[in-house]
C-alpha cells in the first residue's frame, strides 16, 4: 500500500494534503533531528479526529541506562520494568480529561531489545527505543495539554523536545527535568491559544 493510501485511511484527506505538502521539509528535518543525544527524547503529538497519537524517539540509555541488549539478570529486569511502564502509557501520558481518552495500541521498537520492527539504519552501539502510543478519545479536539510523567520514571531523561499538531495549530515545546523532588511530578505539555 502506498504512503498516500495509508495516510488517507488513517488521517483523512485534509491531513494527507498537509502532510504531503510538507514531505520534503519533513524528510530533511527528520535526518537532522534523528541525532542520538543522551538525556534528550523527542515526542511528536498528533491530535486528529478521534485520536491522540504520541510518537517517541529516545536513546535506549535514557530508558534503561545502557544501549545494547541486556546481559545480566539485573539488566534484564530493568528492561522488563521499563517495557511494562511504556505499555502502561496512560500512566506516562495523562491527556486533558476534557478529551475523554483511553489508551489504545502501544507499539514499541528497539533492535537491541528485540521489540517490534526497529529502524534498520540504527547505528551499532547507539541503540534507540522508539514507540507509538495511540489514544482513542470521544472529544480529542478538546485536548489542550498532556501531563507527562517521563521524568519521574526514567532517571536518565533530561529534556523532551516536542512538536504538536492539532486543530489549534502546530506548536513546538521543550520540557526540562525539574530540579529535586519536583522531578517526580508530572510536567505539563500544553498547546493552543
Amino acid at each position: 500500500m502506498t504512503l498516500t493510501r495509508r495516510l488517507r485511511r488513517t488521517c483523512g484527506l485534509a491531513s494527507v494534503a498537509a502532510l504531503l505538502a510538507a514531505t520534503p521539509f519533513l524528510a530533511a528535518q527528520a535526518q537532522q533531528q534523528h541525532a542520538h543525544v543522551h538525556g534528550q527524547l523527542k515526542l511528536d503529538v498528533a491530535v486528529d479526529g478521534p485520536t491522540v497519537v504520541i510518537d517517541m524517539e529516545s536513546p535506549l540509555d535514557n530508558i534503561v541506562g545502557f544501549e545494547r541488549a541486556p546481559k545480566t539478570d539485573a539488566e534484564k529486569k530493568t528492561v522488563e520494568e521499563a517495557v511494562a511502564q511504556l505499555r502502561a502509557a496512560d500512566k506516562l501520558f495523562v491527556i486533558d480529561p476534557a478529551a475523554n481518552c483511553k489508551l489504545g495500541p502501544v507499539d514499541l521498537r528497539s533492535g537491541a531489545l528485540g521489540l517490534g520492527n526497529p529502524d534498520p539504519n540504527e547505528p551499532v552501539g547507539h541503540a534507540d527505543l522508539d514507540a507509538t502510543f495511540s489514544f482513542n478519545c470521544t472529544n480529542a479536539a478538546a485536548a489542550k495539554f498532556i501531563d507527562v510523567n517521563l521524568f519521574g520514571v526514567f532517571k536518565g531523561l533530561r529534556q523532551i523536545d516536542s512538536q504538536i499538531a492539532s486543530a489549534q495549530g502546530q506548536f513546538k515545546r521543550q520540557l526540562k527535568r525539574p530540579a529535586g523532588a519536583a522531578a517526580a511530578q508530572p510536567v505539563r505539555l500544553g498547546w493552543g491559544k
